[in-house]
Protein backbone atom coordinates (compact mmCIF):
# COMPACT_ATOMS: atom_id res chain seq x y z
CA UNK A 1 0.00 0.00 0.00
CA UNK A 2 2.69 2.64 1.08
CA UNK A 3 4.43 1.69 -2.24
CA UNK A 4 1.76 2.59 -4.73
CA UNK A 5 1.43 5.91 -2.75
CA UNK A 6 4.24 8.12 -5.19
CA UNK A 7 2.06 7.06 -8.07
CA UNK A 8 -1.06 7.78 -6.48
CA UNK A 9 -0.33 11.31 -5.49
CA UNK A 10 0.83 11.92 -9.16
CA UNK A 11 -2.21 10.16 -10.39
CA UNK A 12 -4.20 12.75 -8.00
CA UNK A 13 -2.08 15.98 -9.24
CA UNK A 14 -3.04 15.11 -12.66
CA UNK A 15 -6.92 14.37 -12.42
CA UNK A 16 -7.23 17.82 -11.18
CA UNK A 17 -9.06 20.17 -13.12
CA UNK A 18 -7.77 23.36 -14.90
CA UNK A 19 -9.86 26.10 -12.50
CA UNK A 20 -9.01 23.86 -9.12
CA UNK A 21 -5.16 24.58 -10.42
CA UNK A 22 -5.77 27.98 -11.04
CA UNK A 23 -7.50 28.52 -7.52
CA UNK A 24 -4.56 27.09 -6.09
CA UNK A 25 -2.31 29.36 -7.87
CA UNK A 26 -3.76 32.32 -6.72
CA UNK A 27 -3.63 31.60 -3.31
CA UNK A 28 0.19 30.68 -2.90
CA UNK A 29 0.35 33.91 -4.93
CA UNK A 30 -1.69 35.91 -1.99
CA UNK A 31 -0.16 33.80 0.50
CA UNK A 32 3.71 34.72 -0.87
CA UNK A 33 2.08 38.53 -1.56
CA UNK A 34 1.07 38.31 2.41
CA UNK A 35 4.82 37.27 3.85
CA UNK A 36 6.75 38.95 1.42
CA UNK A 37 8.90 42.26 2.55
CA UNK A 38 7.75 45.42 2.13
CA UNK A 39 10.50 46.41 -0.44
CA UNK A 40 8.88 43.41 -2.38
CA UNK A 41 5.47 44.26 -1.94
CA UNK A 42 6.55 47.94 -3.61
CA UNK A 43 8.32 46.24 -6.48
CA UNK A 44 4.71 44.11 -6.68
CA UNK A 45 3.20 47.95 -6.94
CA UNK A 46 5.42 49.15 -9.20
CA UNK A 47 4.97 46.33 -11.76
CA UNK A 48 1.38 46.71 -11.81
CA UNK A 49 1.38 50.09 -11.97
CA UNK A 50 3.75 50.55 -15.03
CA UNK A 51 1.39 47.36 -16.79
CA UNK A 52 -1.71 49.82 -16.34
CA UNK A 53 0.19 52.85 -17.99
CA UNK A 54 1.28 50.45 -21.07
CA UNK A 55 -2.78 49.37 -21.31
CA UNK A 56 -3.63 53.06 -20.63
CA UNK A 57 -1.29 54.30 -23.69
CA UNK A 58 -2.42 52.09 -25.59
CA UNK A 59 -5.71 53.12 -25.62
CA UNK A 60 -5.18 56.66 -25.68
CA UNK A 61 -2.16 57.20 -28.07
CA UNK A 62 -2.45 53.93 -30.18
CA UNK A 63 -0.12 50.97 -30.65
CA UNK A 64 1.01 52.44 -34.42
CA UNK A 65 2.11 55.82 -32.46
CA UNK A 66 4.05 53.89 -29.41
CA UNK A 67 5.75 51.29 -32.04
CA UNK A 68 6.96 54.01 -33.79
CA UNK A 69 8.23 55.85 -30.47
CA UNK A 70 9.78 52.46 -29.56
CA UNK A 71 11.67 52.04 -33.00
CA UNK A 72 12.83 55.51 -32.93
CA UNK A 73 14.28 55.05 -29.58
CA UNK A 74 16.02 51.63 -30.41
CA UNK A 75 17.46 53.78 -33.61
CA UNK A 76 18.77 56.42 -31.30
CA UNK A 77 20.21 53.67 -28.81
CA UNK A 78 22.16 52.18 -31.82
CA UNK A 79 23.97 55.65 -32.92
CA UNK A 80 25.12 56.31 -29.17
CA UNK A 81 28.93 55.37 -28.95
CA UNK A 82 28.26 52.82 -26.28
CA UNK A 83 24.88 51.91 -26.78
CA UNK A 84 26.00 48.47 -27.07
CA UNK A 85 27.89 48.45 -23.84
CA UNK A 86 24.39 49.60 -22.57
CA UNK A 87 22.58 46.86 -23.85
CA UNK A 88 25.28 44.50 -22.82
CA UNK A 89 25.21 45.94 -19.35
CA UNK A 90 21.20 45.20 -19.17
CA UNK A 91 21.69 42.11 -20.37
CA UNK A 92 23.93 40.92 -17.98
CA UNK A 93 22.20 43.11 -14.94
CA UNK A 94 18.79 41.23 -15.63
CA UNK A 95 20.29 38.07 -15.25
CA UNK A 96 20.39 38.31 -11.68
CA UNK A 97 17.27 37.17 -9.70
CA UNK A 98 14.83 38.60 -8.86
CA UNK A 99 15.55 41.16 -11.86
CA UNK A 100 13.20 40.61 -14.93
CA UNK A 101 13.49 41.75 -18.13
CA UNK A 102 15.77 39.53 -19.96
CA UNK A 103 13.91 38.34 -22.75
CA UNK A 104 13.03 41.56 -23.48
CA UNK A 105 16.95 42.84 -23.50
CA UNK A 106 17.69 40.27 -26.02
CA UNK A 107 14.20 41.37 -28.35
CA UNK A 108 15.35 44.99 -27.99
CA UNK A 109 18.86 43.18 -29.55
CA UNK A 110 17.59 42.49 -32.74
CA UNK A 111 14.65 45.30 -32.50
CA UNK A 112 17.72 47.46 -32.66
CA UNK A 113 20.46 46.14 -34.26
CA UNK A 114 18.99 43.58 -36.54
CA UNK A 115 20.37 39.78 -36.74
CA UNK A 116 23.76 41.02 -35.84
CA UNK A 117 22.50 41.90 -32.41
CA UNK A 118 22.67 38.31 -32.08
CA UNK A 119 26.57 38.60 -31.40
CA UNK A 120 25.23 41.49 -28.48
CA UNK A 121 22.76 38.75 -27.19
CA UNK A 122 25.38 36.02 -26.83
CA UNK A 123 27.95 38.17 -24.85
CA UNK A 124 25.27 39.82 -22.83
CA UNK A 125 24.22 36.35 -21.61
CA UNK A 126 27.88 35.07 -21.38
CA UNK A 127 29.03 38.00 -19.17
CA UNK A 128 25.93 37.80 -17.08
CA UNK A 129 25.94 34.29 -16.63
CA UNK A 130 29.32 33.69 -15.24
CA UNK A 131 28.67 37.17 -13.06
CA UNK A 132 25.31 35.36 -11.48
CA UNK A 133 26.28 31.91 -10.71
CA UNK A 134 30.17 33.22 -9.44
CA UNK A 135 28.28 36.41 -7.40
CA UNK A 136 25.18 33.82 -6.57
CA UNK A 137 27.40 30.44 -5.25
CA UNK A 138 29.43 32.83 -3.38
CA UNK A 139 27.42 35.47 -1.92
CA UNK A 140 24.25 33.40 -1.20
CA UNK A 141 25.54 30.25 -0.95
CA UNK A 142 25.43 29.02 2.41
CA UNK A 143 21.76 30.56 3.29
CA UNK A 144 20.61 28.61 -0.23
CA UNK A 145 22.50 25.62 0.18
CA UNK A 146 21.25 25.45 4.03
CA UNK A 147 17.82 25.41 2.56
CA UNK A 148 18.50 23.16 -0.06
CA UNK A 149 19.43 20.59 1.76
CA UNK A 150 16.06 20.28 3.68
CA UNK A 151 13.97 20.33 0.98
CA UNK A 152 13.22 16.90 -0.26
CA UNK A 153 12.67 17.90 -3.95
CA UNK A 154 15.75 19.80 -4.11
CA UNK A 155 18.10 16.77 -2.93
CA UNK A 156 16.41 13.98 -5.42
CA UNK A 157 17.01 17.41 -8.02
CA UNK A 158 20.91 16.71 -6.79
CA UNK A 159 20.74 13.39 -6.84
CA UNK A 160 19.61 12.62 -10.73
CA UNK A 161 22.33 15.41 -11.71
CA UNK A 162 25.07 14.11 -10.18
CA UNK A 163 24.04 11.11 -11.52
CA UNK A 164 23.49 12.11 -14.81
CA UNK A 165 26.18 14.99 -15.62
CA UNK A 166 26.97 17.44 -18.10
CA UNK A 167 24.36 15.82 -20.76
CA UNK A 168 21.44 16.38 -18.18
CA UNK A 169 23.23 20.10 -17.47
CA UNK A 170 23.01 20.98 -21.04
CA UNK A 171 19.14 19.48 -21.06
CA UNK A 172 18.15 21.68 -18.25
CA UNK A 173 19.73 24.74 -19.20
CA UNK A 174 17.90 24.26 -22.50
CA UNK A 175 14.62 23.56 -21.08
CA UNK A 176 12.06 26.65 -20.35
CA UNK A 177 11.89 25.20 -16.34
CA UNK A 178 13.20 26.91 -14.97
CA UNK A 179 12.90 30.41 -16.20
CA UNK A 180 17.02 32.02 -17.13
CA UNK A 181 17.61 33.93 -14.20
CA UNK A 182 16.28 30.85 -11.74
CA UNK A 183 18.48 28.63 -13.89
CA UNK A 184 21.46 30.56 -12.93
CA UNK A 185 20.33 30.41 -9.36
CA UNK A 186 19.19 26.46 -10.26
CA UNK A 187 22.71 25.27 -10.87
CA UNK A 188 24.36 27.66 -8.59
CA UNK A 189 23.49 26.38 -5.79
CA UNK A 190 24.02 22.55 -7.08
CA UNK A 191 27.77 21.58 -5.26
CA UNK A 192 27.88 19.18 -8.11
CA UNK A 193 27.59 21.48 -10.65
CA UNK A 194 31.21 22.87 -11.69
CA UNK A 195 31.59 26.87 -13.79
CA UNK A 196 33.06 25.04 -16.52
CA UNK A 197 30.48 22.71 -17.06
CA UNK A 198 27.72 25.92 -16.66
CA UNK A 199 29.44 27.31 -19.24
CA UNK A 200 29.78 25.35 -21.91
CA UNK A 201 25.67 24.12 -21.32
CA UNK A 202 25.18 28.34 -21.46
CA UNK A 203 27.60 28.39 -24.63
CA UNK A 204 25.19 25.46 -26.33
CA UNK A 205 22.07 27.37 -25.41
CA UNK A 206 23.21 30.76 -26.85
CA UNK A 207 21.82 29.72 -30.87
CA UNK A 208 18.52 29.31 -29.00
CA UNK A 209 18.92 33.07 -28.58
CA UNK A 210 19.03 34.21 -32.24
CA UNK A 211 15.01 33.05 -32.14
CA UNK A 212 14.14 35.97 -30.04
CA UNK A 213 16.13 37.81 -32.37
CA UNK A 214 15.40 37.43 -35.36
CA UNK A 215 11.27 38.16 -33.96
CA UNK A 216 12.80 41.89 -32.49
CA UNK A 217 14.08 42.58 -35.74
CA UNK A 218 11.02 41.53 -37.37
CA UNK A 219 8.89 43.65 -34.90
CA UNK A 220 11.39 46.37 -35.98
CA UNK A 221 10.17 46.40 -39.62
CA UNK A 222 6.23 46.33 -38.70
CA UNK A 223 7.01 49.65 -36.31
CA UNK A 224 8.96 51.64 -38.31
CA UNK A 225 6.13 53.48 -40.37
CA UNK A 226 8.44 54.59 -43.27
CA UNK A 227 9.19 50.53 -43.75
CA UNK A 228 6.03 49.75 -42.93
CA UNK A 229 4.78 51.90 -45.28
CA UNK A 230 6.57 50.40 -48.48
CA UNK A 231 5.17 47.03 -47.71
CA UNK A 232 2.50 45.71 -49.78
CA UNK A 233 -0.13 43.63 -48.19
CA UNK A 234 1.44 40.52 -48.84
CA UNK A 235 4.92 41.66 -47.01
CA UNK A 236 2.95 42.59 -43.82
CA UNK A 237 1.14 39.50 -43.76
CA UNK A 238 4.59 37.64 -44.29
CA UNK A 239 6.23 39.46 -41.77
CA UNK A 240 3.69 38.82 -39.35
CA UNK A 241 3.41 34.92 -40.01
CA UNK A 242 7.23 34.90 -39.66
CA UNK A 243 6.96 36.35 -36.10
CA UNK A 244 4.05 33.79 -34.94
CA UNK A 245 6.37 30.88 -36.97
CA UNK A 246 8.79 31.82 -34.65
CA UNK A 247 7.23 32.43 -31.71
CA UNK A 248 5.71 28.84 -32.38
CA UNK A 249 9.29 27.37 -32.69
CA UNK A 250 10.29 28.51 -29.90
CA UNK A 251 7.40 27.07 -27.54
CA UNK A 252 7.26 24.07 -29.37
CA UNK A 253 11.31 23.38 -28.64
CA UNK A 254 10.55 24.57 -25.45
CA UNK A 255 8.04 21.81 -24.99
CA UNK A 256 10.13 19.33 -26.84
CA UNK A 257 13.28 19.78 -24.85
CA UNK A 258 11.13 19.46 -21.62
CA UNK A 259 9.79 16.03 -22.57
CA UNK A 260 13.37 15.15 -23.30
CA UNK A 261 14.36 16.28 -20.28
CA UNK A 262 11.56 14.41 -18.00
CA UNK A 263 12.39 10.99 -19.93
CA UNK A 264 16.62 11.64 -18.63
CA UNK A 265 15.56 12.37 -15.54
CA UNK A 266 13.54 9.08 -15.18
CA UNK A 267 16.07 7.03 -16.60
CA UNK A 268 18.70 8.01 -14.21
CA UNK A 269 20.15 4.81 -12.78
CA UNK A 270 20.25 3.81 -8.79
CA UNK A 271 17.59 6.47 -8.00
CA UNK A 272 14.10 5.73 -7.59
CA UNK A 273 11.12 6.21 -9.28
CA UNK A 274 10.23 8.76 -6.31
CA UNK A 275 13.13 10.51 -6.41
CA UNK A 276 12.64 10.93 -10.05
CA UNK A 277 9.17 12.34 -9.67
CA UNK A 278 10.18 15.08 -6.71
CA UNK A 279 13.26 16.15 -9.20
CA UNK A 280 10.84 16.75 -12.34
CA UNK A 281 8.82 18.69 -9.96
CA UNK A 282 11.92 21.12 -8.59
CA UNK A 283 12.39 21.44 -11.92
CA UNK A 284 9.05 22.91 -12.30
CA UNK A 285 8.46 25.02 -8.80
CA UNK A 286 12.28 26.25 -9.41
CA UNK A 287 11.54 29.74 -9.49
CA UNK A 288 9.25 29.75 -6.89
CA UNK A 289 11.33 27.28 -4.58
CA UNK A 290 14.65 29.62 -4.91
CA UNK A 291 12.91 32.89 -4.83
CA UNK A 292 11.91 32.77 -1.08
CA UNK A 293 15.30 31.84 0.38
CA UNK A 294 16.90 33.91 -2.20
CA UNK A 295 14.90 37.31 -1.03
CA UNK A 296 15.23 36.08 2.90
CA UNK A 297 18.90 37.32 1.86
CA UNK A 298 18.51 40.26 0.18
CA UNK A 299 15.68 41.34 3.09
CA UNK A 300 16.12 42.63 6.26
CA UNK A 301 13.71 41.07 7.70
CA UNK A 302 13.45 37.71 8.01
CA UNK A 303 10.23 35.54 7.51
CA UNK A 304 9.25 31.32 7.48
CA UNK A 305 8.00 30.52 4.41
CA UNK A 306 5.52 27.82 4.42
CA UNK A 307 5.67 24.39 2.52
CA UNK A 308 4.39 24.84 -1.10
CA UNK A 309 3.03 20.54 -0.55
CA UNK A 310 2.74 18.53 2.54
CA UNK A 311 5.59 16.11 3.11
CA UNK A 312 7.67 17.53 0.32
CA UNK A 313 9.81 20.34 2.49
CA UNK A 314 11.50 18.51 5.45
CA UNK A 315 11.45 20.71 8.77
CA UNK A 316 12.74 23.97 8.58
CA UNK A 317 14.76 24.59 10.84
CA UNK A 318 16.74 20.69 12.00
CA UNK A 319 17.58 18.57 9.08
CA UNK A 320 15.97 14.88 9.18
CA UNK A 321 16.93 12.62 11.28
CA UNK A 322 16.48 8.83 10.66
CA UNK A 323 14.04 7.39 13.22
CA UNK A 324 15.20 6.12 16.26
CA UNK A 325 14.61 2.20 16.96
CA UNK A 326 12.24 2.01 20.52
CA UNK A 327 14.02 0.64 23.09
CA UNK A 328 12.18 -2.91 24.16
CA UNK A 329 10.36 -2.39 27.66
CA UNK A 330 11.72 -3.57 30.56
CA UNK A 331 9.65 -6.66 32.14
CA UNK A 332 7.03 -5.54 34.76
Amino acid sequence: MEENAPEQTAANHNQRSVPSIAKDYFVALAKRYKKAPPFVKFLVWIFMIVNCAVVTLLVVVGPAKIAQTLYNWSQALRQLRFGWLLLLSIIALTSFPPLVGWSTSISVCGFAYGLQGWFLAVAGALVGAALSFIVMRIVFRKRIRSWSQKNRKWVALESVIRARGLPLIILIRLSPFPPWVYNNLLFATIETVSFFQFMIATVVYTPKLMIAVWIGSRVAMLSDGRQRDKMDTKAKIVNGLSIAIGIAIMLGTGWMVWKLTEQEIKRTPGVSAEDDELATEALESAADDLEAPLIRSLSPERYRDEPSEPGRELDDTTPAQPPKPSKPQAPA
